[in-house]
Order: structure tokens, then C-alpha cells, then sequence
């Protein structure tokens, strides 16, 4: 008989879900499986135009079980079942959702089946600005900072932003949500069977760094800071959580009517959930103050110290300090960017638009030679327009741009920023462009490092997880580049998923401590990217002229936030 150990790593990422399979002995991968989110492909229940994005609760269940099915089936169906000790999830975040009492979506609820307001608000939707900006202006009336744990700037993508928001433009939610709960605490507490939401484990990584939750509040705000911000939310901070745990710790076993759906054992351990970035850094095995950047549609920085290392230091403008959101024991700190994938995929898509709109209706081609066409054609836009400017002489270089085309994470969090260009001329063609839009993207990363150091947290090293890590040499050289440090690209093609299994493992007892199942389960490097110093100069320059035209846009655009820095900031 077997006595191998299997955990499995669910990974919720914006535009799908994966599963991974893996061994706890060593970390191998033993299947995986992705499934795209159906309704989300379609866009429904989004309107980009004005920053809203929801997801469907039945998006996240019917990944969740075909990804899982899917991954025993290909190691082997019932013979590798019984070998499976422990799931945890991971997902987005901030992505909450109104619930009822019995800790449901509303969106499963009748009448709410197809009700924006009723399903997750995706980490990216950023309809909750105003709010945002009431929540820091508010924060200024009391004595106590309550924001000194989030870089004392709230964002419209954390979570009391968007509940207040959807409380205000939809009264059926008012009326018919008992609590809030994040995508990362209710996947879990699906999985367990959960009946009543007041039992719903809660993830300190969540609460920490999105929604005020801090050990030095004994929990979250007081009532007096919610209910005068906003009558709505009177009485609304007992119906969510005092008490928080870390991602070590078992929200429960694998529930009965879960068990049959996936063909395992109710004996299964399912772990408390977390942000995908953070056990993403786990999966990439970070170490004491290297920067793990999970690079997709944006990034999640995420750097973890030794609390003593940190004691009485506060970093302002980054997202967040959270004892134990990452590593239980020590401080974790995130920072990010709102859009670098997606700036990548917005100028794709914007040139891309004769292929979109005028190819099918060619007189030259069929309509499924004409699709078929544009598929080949916009998998090899991206690659190639890489390679021209790489290319590009670095003396003729007058574009530059601003990364903020979906609003600026870090530093100082402000959703109402916007993007720009400079330096066009005739002369400006699709490399040049592009070049610029991935330079932004390399000095937004920059950015993030020296407010780090600025406010005495050393960055050693970087580590780069996600698929742009993975896939983009170009970019990675760049950043390299830019920042002036090596970067290190995990092997794991799926780091955020393994990282979810090395914290399976811990609460399913098999390792002792999440550093133990790093040692045993991380898979290493594969390769890294060392700065070209001769680029040094070039890239100084033009990160200086990129700060200029960022503190431009911030006069322009009149609505700069201010940060909340107590004196012990």
C-alpha cells in the first residue's frame, strides 16, 4: 500500500480557477487542471466603462469541483482519493459578497440570481472611489488611526469600501445581507458545510490588510467609526467577525455532500483560505525581505520580517502589516500595482481592433477562417512586439508613460489616477509604444521598492511568480534593469496553487509549521535575470522623468488623497 501523501491547492485566480495536485514528500506536481470562469467570459454582470466587475458564485463552484474531479481522474481516479489529506484555497482579494445568514451568496438566493450587487465584487472593481475617500477623510476625526496598519490610505478595492457602496445604491442587499464575507473565507467554509455565517472562520490575511481588522483593536474598529461614517452600517460591524486565524490553521473537514461531489473522504482537512499573492509567496518560497511579485493583470507585492525586526515601524502607502498574513509568526507586508498584465492587454486589444471589428466582414475570407485568423494573429501580438523593441536603439527612446491605467495600488493608494503618454511623434509606431507602456510597468515596480527602503525596510532580492514572470523575458530583463536587482523566477508554474498545498499540508498536520513544508515542498528557481549595468543610466533617467509626469497627473487630475500619517507613522 501506498504511503504517499496528497494535498491539493486551489488557486482562484480573475480569470479562472486551477487545482494542483501535489505530493507532499517533495512538491511535485502530480495533475493539474484550469477552468475559465464561464460567465465571466461572456462579461457578464461588468461594465468596464465604469469600473465595475462582479463574478458569479456559480463561476467559483463549478470551477472548484470540475478543477478538483479533474485532478484525481488524471492521477488516477479512486486509488489516488484515499491519498488526499488536505485542500486550502486561495483567491483574489479584496472580493467580497453579501451573505445570509447561513453564509450563502445572495446571488444563490431567489431573487438575487442575476443582481450585481449580489455577487462577489472582484478585487478590481473600483465603483467604490467616493467611499474610499470618505473612509480617510472620516479616519481623520478620531484619535486613534485606525488606518496605520494599511499605509493609512483606504482603497476602493478593500473591503468596507465596496460594502458601503452596495448598501447605498441597492436597498434589497441592505435588506437582505446578514454579514460580508470574502471570497478567501467562503470557499472554505463551502467546502466544510457551514451552515450559519457567525461560525464562518475568518482569514487573518483578509481581515489584516483589506478590511481594519488589527490585534491591537482587539479585532476590528470600533461601532462609533462605522455608524458615523455612514447610518447604513450601524450595527453592521457585529454581524461580521472579532477574531481571525491564520492560513496554518483547519477551518474544518471536508463535509459530506462536498466528499460525494469529489469522490474523496469526509476526513479531507480544509484549511483556512488567504489573498493568492500571499500564499503565492509562500509557494515561491520568499525569504526575510525579498520582494515576492506575483506579476498577472496586476501584481501583489508581498515582503515578509521578523516582527521584532518591525516593532514600532509603520510603512506608509503600501497596502497593509499584518502579523501572520503570510508566515504565521511574522510580519507580512503587501504592496502592488492595479494594472500591469492588463496594461499589456488593454494595448493588445486597442490595436488589435481591426481584427475585433473588420475581419469578419472581409470579402475575401469566410467568417471561420476570419476567426480563426484573428486567434493566430492576437497570440502572436504580444511576443513579437517584445522582440521589435527589444530592438529598439536605447538613444532614440522620447515616449514615456504612467502605469495607472486602472487607477495607482502603490504607493499611496488613489483609484481616480489615470494613465498617460508622452514623447509620441510621427515616428512613434506599435515597438515604441509598447516599450514605453512596459517601461511604466517596470517603474511602478520601482516605485514600490524604494518606498520600502525609503522607510527603512531593506528589499534584497526579488521573486517573480505569475504568468508574465514566467513568459516575459523582455519584461523581467527590464525590471531587472529598472530596479537594479537580480530577479529569481520560480519554477512551479502554478506557485500560488502550491503554496495553498504547502499550507494544506500544515493544517492537515503533516508538517509541523509552514517553514517546514517550504523546505520539503518548494521546487526552486529556474532561472534568473541579472541588471544589465549598462543600462543603468538610461533607466535612471527615465524613472525620474516618469516620477515628473506621475506628480503632473496628480495636480491634473485634482482629487490627490492624502495620506492619514499619525505621528507614529
Amino acid at each position: 500500500m501506498s504511503t504517499a501523501n496528497y494535498v491539493i491547492g486551489v488557486d482562484y485566480g480573475t480569470d479562472s480557477v486551477r487545482s494542483v495536485l501535489v505530493d507532499t514528500a517533495n512538491g511535485k506536481e502530480i495533475s493539474a487542471s484550469v477552468f475559465l470562469y464561464p460567465r465571466w467570459q461572456k462579461g457578464l454582470y461588468c461594465k468596464p466603462a465604469i469600473n465595475q466587475f462582479r463574478q458569479h458564485p456559480l463561476d467559483y463552484i463549478e470551477g472548484l469541483e470540475h478543477t478538483i474531479k479533474q485532478c484525481i481522474e488524471k492521477a488516477g481516479g479512486a486509488a489516488i482519493a484515499p491519498l488526499v489529506k488536505g485542500i486550502s484555497v486561495d483567491t483574489t482579494g479584496s472580493s467580497p459578497v453579501a451573505v445570509d445568514a447561513t453564509g450563502t451568496p445572495l446571488a444563490l438566493t431567489p431573487g438575487f440570481e442575476e443582481n450585481p450587487n449580489a455577487m462577489f465584487v472582484l478585487w478590481k472593481d473600483h465603483t467604490a472611489v467616493k467611499e474610499a475617500a470618505e473612509i480617510n477623510e472620516h479616519a481623520t476625526q478620531f484619535k486613534t488611526n485606525y488606518l496605520k496598519y494599511v499605509g493609512g490610505i483606504y482603497s476602493s478595492e478593500w473591503f468596507w469600501a465596496k460594502l458601503l457602496r452596495t448598501l447605498r445604491v441597492d436597498q434589497s442587499i441592505r435588506n437582505g445581507a446578514q454579514s460580508w464575507v470574502e471570497h478567501c473565507d467562503w470557499v472554505p467554509f463551502l467546502l466544510c458545510g457551514g451552515k450559519d455565517v457567525a461560525t464562518m472562520k475568518r482569514s487573518r490575511c483578509a481581515a489584516g490588510h483589506k478590511a481594519l481588522w488589527a490585534e491591537e483593536f482587539n479585532g476590528l474598529p470600533p461601532e462609533d467609526f462605522f455608524s458615523s461614517l455612514d447610518p447604513l452600517l450601524a450595527g453592521f460591524r457585529d454581524k461580521l467577525f472579532t477574531d481571525t486565524d491564520t492560513s496554518d490553521v483547519a477551518a474544518g473537514t471536508l463535509c459530506a455532500e462536498w466528499a460525494n461531489k469529489l469522490g474523496l473522504s469526509t476526513d479531507v482537512v480544509i484549511g483556512v483560505g488567504a489573498f493568492d499573492a500571499h500564499m503565492g509567496a509562500v509557494g515561491g518560497q520568499i525569504e526575510p525581505y525579498y520582494l515576492s511579485k506575483v506579476m498577472g493583470t496586476s501584481t501583489c507585492d508581498i515582503l515578509v520580517a521578523p516582527n521584532e525586526d518591525l516593532h514600532g515601524k509603520l510603512i506608509g502607502g503600501i497596502c497593509g502589516q499584518v502579523n501572520g498574513s503570510v508566515i504565521p509568526g511574522m510580519a507580512g507586508l503587501e504592496a502592488g500595482q492595479s494594472a500591469f498584465g492588463d496594461v499589456y492587454a488593454w494595448f493588445k486589444n486597442l490595436i488589435s481592433w481591426p481584427l475585433n471589428h473588420l475581419l469578419t466582414e472581409s470579402a475575401l475570407i469566410d467568417e471561420a477562417t476570419a476567426l480563426a485568423l484573428k486567434e493566430e494573429v492576437e497570440a502572436k501580438i504580444i511576443a513579437n512586439l517584445s522582440k521589435q523593441a527589444e530592438a529598439l536603439d536605447d538613444e532614440d527612446y522620447a515616449e514615456l508613460a504612467v502605469d495607472w491605467l486602472n487607477g495607482r495600488r502603490t504607493p499611496d493608494a488613489n483609484q481616480e489616477l489615470k494613465g498617460a503618454i508622452t514623447g509620441l511623434g510621427l515616428g512613434t509606431d506599435a515597438p515604441r509604444f509598447f516599450r514605453a507602456l512596459a517601461a511604466a510597468t517596470c517603474f511602478g515596480a520601482k516605485a514600490i521598492v524604494d518606498r520600502f527602503k525609503e522607510q527603512g525596510v531593506p528589499v534584497k532580492g526579488i521573486i517573480g511568480i505569475g504568468g508574465v514572470a514566467k513568459k516575459s523575458a523582455y519584461i523581467m530583463q527590464m525590471m531587472a534593469d529598472v530596479l537594479e536587482m537580480p530577479i529569481r523566477i520560480h519554477r512551479f508554474e502554478h506557485t500560488c496553487a502550491l503554496g495553498a498545498a504547502m499550507f494544506a499540508a500544515v493544517a492537515a498536520g503533516i508538517y509541523p509549521n509552514v517553514e517546514a513544508a517550504m523546505q520539503a515542498m518548494g521546487t526552486g528557481f529556474e532561472k534568473e535575470y541579472k541588471p544589465n549595468v549598462k543600462k543603468q543610466k538610461l533607466y535612471r533617467k527615465h524613472y525620474e522623468q516618469y516620477l515628473g509626469l506621475g506628480r503632473y497627473l496628480e495636480k491634473y487630475n485634482k482629487k490627490e488623497v492624502k495620506p492619514y500619517y499619525h505621528e507614529q507613522l
